[in-house]
C-alpha cells in the first residue's frame, strides 16, 4: 500500500485483509469505498467477483476491470472517471452506477451499448447530489434512450419492463398528492361548516360550488387518503429493505472482520 501522503493502490494484501479470503478467485462481493483508491492494481485478479463497490475514491483508469467477466453490479459513483471503454469487456454487467464523475458526452458511453445484459445505468443521483457534465445536455435523456433502447432503468427511473406503468403512475400520484394536502384540509373545513378558499391553481370547481352544495367526505376522498398512507408504508418498507441488503452485503464482504 502507498505511503500516507500518496494515493492508495489496490494490493493482494488489502484484498485478503478486507475479505478474509486466501484466494482472490474466491471473492464474490467486494466493497472498497471511500478509502482514497487511485490505482486499481490487482483488482482484475478477482475474476469471480459479482458485486463491486468502488464509490467515493479517486479512480480515473478502469483498465484493470476489463477482466471481470462475471461482474454484474458495479458502483463507481463519486470518482474521476471520463473513459468507460474498459467496461465493454464486463459482458455480464447489469447494473452500473457512474454518478458523480467526469463523463462529458453521451458519445463517451457508446462502448457500453455492446453490453447485452445492461439493464440499469445511473449518471446522476439527486439524493446524493451526484451528476456528470453530460447530464446538463438538454438532449441527454432522449439520446441515452436511443443508445440504450433496451435499458430498463435510467438514473433511478424505471423505463420498461414489468412494473414501469405502476412506477410512473405512483410517481405522478405522489407528485399530485404533494399539492393535495391543503385541498384535503379545505374539504375538512367545509365539512365542519367553515368554507376554505382553494388556491387559484388548485381550483377544481366554480367559486360558488360550495354555496350551492356543501361538500361531504366521499369515497373518493377516503380512497385518496388510503392511497397516501399505503404509498408512505411502501417507502418505509423500501428503506428497510435497502438497509437489510446493505448490512447483508457488508457482512458477506467483510468475512471474519
Amino acid at each position: 500500500m502507498s505511503n500516507s501522503d500518496e494515493n492508495v493502490k489496490v494490493t493482494v494484501q488489502m484484498l485478503k485483509s478486507r475479505t478474509g479470503q486466501f484466494e482472490l478467485e474466491s471473492i464474490l462481493f467486494l466493497k472498497l469505498k471511500n478509502i482514497g483508491i487511485s490505482n486499481l492494481g490487482c483488482i482484475g485478479d478477482c475474476v469471480n467477483v459479482e458485486r463491486l463497490d468502488l464509490s467515493g475514491n479517486d479512480i480515473s483508469n478502469l483498465s484493470p476491470l476489463s477482466s471481470l467477466k462475471i461482474l454484474a453490479v458495479l458502483n463507481l459513483s463519486a470518482n474521476r472517471i471520463s473513459n468507460v471503454d474498459p467496461l465493454r469487456s464486463c459482458e455480464n454487467l447489469q447494473n452500473l452506477n457512474l454518478s458523480g464523475n467526469l463523463i462529458g458526452s453521451v458519445d463517451s458511453l457508446l462502448s457500453l451499448s455492446e453490453l447485452k445484459n445492461l439493464e440499469m445505468i445511473r449518471l446522476k443521483d439527486t439524493v446524493c447530489n451526484f451528476s456528470n457534465p453530460v447530464c446538463m445536455n438538454t438532449a441527454y435523456h432522449s439520446t441515452m434512450l436511443e443508445i440504450f433502447p433496451k435499458i430498463k432503468c435510467l438514473d433511478g427511473e424505471r423505463l420498461s419492463g414489468r412494473g414501469s406503468d405502476l412506477y410512473q403512475l405512483c410517481k405522478e400520484m405522489d407528485d399530485s398528492l404533494k399539492g393535495l394536502v391543503p385541498f384535503y384540509c379545505n374539504i375538512e373545513m367545509c365539512s365542519s361548516g367553515h368554507v376554505g378558499e382553494l388556491p387559484d391553481h388548485k381550483k377544481w370547481v366554480e367559486d360558488n360550488y360550495w354555496e350551492l352544495k356543501p361538500i361531504q367526505k366521499t369515497q373518493l376522498n377516503e380512497a385518496v387518503e388510503k392511497f397516501y398512507y399505503i404509498l408512505k408504508e411502501c417507502r418505509e418498507l423500501n428503506n428497510k429493505a435497502a438497509d437489510v441488503i446493505e448490512k447483508t452485503e457488508r457482512t458477506l464482504s467483510s468475512g471474519k472482520e
